[in-house]
């Protein structure tokens, strides 16, 4: 949903997310309590800001490498940075995961009910790319679904009762959801997930084997397993050919230009003299890898800041998954799981160049550092003894 103001172009999303930047200044205001700055993704977040600066001078286009800068960097680092000051507790954490959650709903649900009607009355054939209703592609639901579908495993399996019950009913859609989205990259992010999921429960074994059988039932549904054996079929223009010819013209284009890549936005034209196939080039704007997006999109400082920012992010979660107040601790396992489908998925896609997927990645990283940071001022419910609300890593 777009529009201008004046010149200025704009979205729903940036006028809500400039919305709630403005109500966090008049309330810190009028609170008057000191800011949170420090926390170990400052220093990286700042290169990273530092390295987009860089990343419009360096494209072809500076217009737009301006808008994709506030769209992907500075808006979303900013409604990070609101949410590591105000979620101090877990009801306020457990409020912004379900609105992710509700999002991810309407558009996935909405995106499920029209391939299902495609499959049901055979107007749409698996081979081809699903269709879609919301998004402009259907591997952004997936993009955007699996994360949330991890924090809400993480609930399911460890929150408390009403954690629990909103954690299995969203996992439920999500399911449903990620198969509908015939996503090859959102199936390999799903099945890391839910094995490092159950890896990190004390009945690993049980639910280990439980989660192998899950999984290969649905990779077994006659449209979902068509879906998969297309990328063992040698026809150009399955995930893998056109994901090998799309890396090579990227590693091409660094090769040329290490230190700043292509600039933001300036990927697609960059790149377009080291395609061996024109369907490709017509077809990509990013790499469709996470190293190569980010080392395109905002040169090596770029690379270099946002892999920081993932081993802090790592760091932080593991550490309050192990050590945290245990009413953080599902939220911390929740955010480490959904960075392994980041990583995963951004291994064939683009899990952060987007306006959704940056403000949910920095909405995760908010959150995981909001648990370490108010842990201690929150006051802890009561709980029974007898059947212990949350369970131990």
């Amino acid at each position: 949903m777009r529009w201008h103001l004046a010149f200025y172009p704009t979205t729903l999303l940036e006028n809500a997310i400039w919305l709630s930047l403005v109500v966090f200044v008049i309330e810190f205001l009028n609170v008057r309590q000191p800011m949170v700055w420090r926390s170990p993704f400052a220093l990286p977040t700042l290169l990273f800001i530092i390295a987009g600066a860089v990343a419009i001078v360096a494209a072809p286009s500076r217009t737009a490498a301006l808008g994709l800068y506030r769209a992907y960097l500075i808006e979303p680092i900013a409604f990070g940075f609101v949410l590591t000051n105000v979620l101090r507790t877990t009801r306020r954490a457990g409020l912004v995961v379900a609105g992710l959650a509700v999002g991810a709903c309407v558009a996935g649900l909405a995106n499920s009910f029209v391939v299902l009607s495609g499959l049901l009355n055979r107007t749409y054939d698996v081979a081809l790319t699903p269709p879609v209703v919301i998004y402009s592609t259907a591997n952004a639901v997936a993009l955007y679904v699996v994360p949330i579908l991890a924090v809400a495993i993480s609930l399911a399996l460890y929150g408390t009762r009403l954690e629990r019950w909103a954690g299995a009913l969203f996992v439920l859609a999500g399911l449903v959801i990620t198969a509908l989205s015939f996503s090859r990259g959102g199936y390999l992010a799903l099945a890391a997930v839910v094995v490092v999921a159950v890896l990190l429960h004390r009945r690993r074994w049980i639910l280990l084997g439980l989660a192998v059988v899950l999984l290969a039932g649905i990779a077994l549904i006659p449209p979902i397993r068509h879906r998969i054996v297309i990328e063992t079929q040698n026809v150009y223009g399955n995930t893998v050919q056109s994901r090998i010819d799309l890396w090579t013209a990227a590693i091409k284009l660094i090769e040329h230009r290490p230190i700043f890549g292509a600039g933001l936005s300036g990927f697609q034209q960059m790149s377009a003299p080291y395609y061996t196939h024109i369907h490709t080039a017509a077809n990509f704007i990013d790499p469709h890898n996470i190293i190569l997006n980010f080392w395109v999109e905002t040169g090596l400082l770029g690379l270099i800041a946002f892999a920081w920012i993932m081993v802090a992010g790592f760091r932080v979660s593991w550490a309050g998954w192990r050590r945290g107040a245990l009413q953080w601790r599902p939220y911390h396992l929740g955010v480490l799981l959904a960075l392994v489908a980041v990583v995963i998925h951004g291994m064939v896609d683009v899990p952060y160049f987007k306006n959704d997927l940056s403000l949910l990645f920095w909405t995760l990283i908010g959150v995981t550092w909001a648990g370490r940071q108010w842990a201690a001022a929150e006051p802890r419910a009561p709980q029974p003894s007898a059947t212990p609300v949350i369970s131990a890593p």
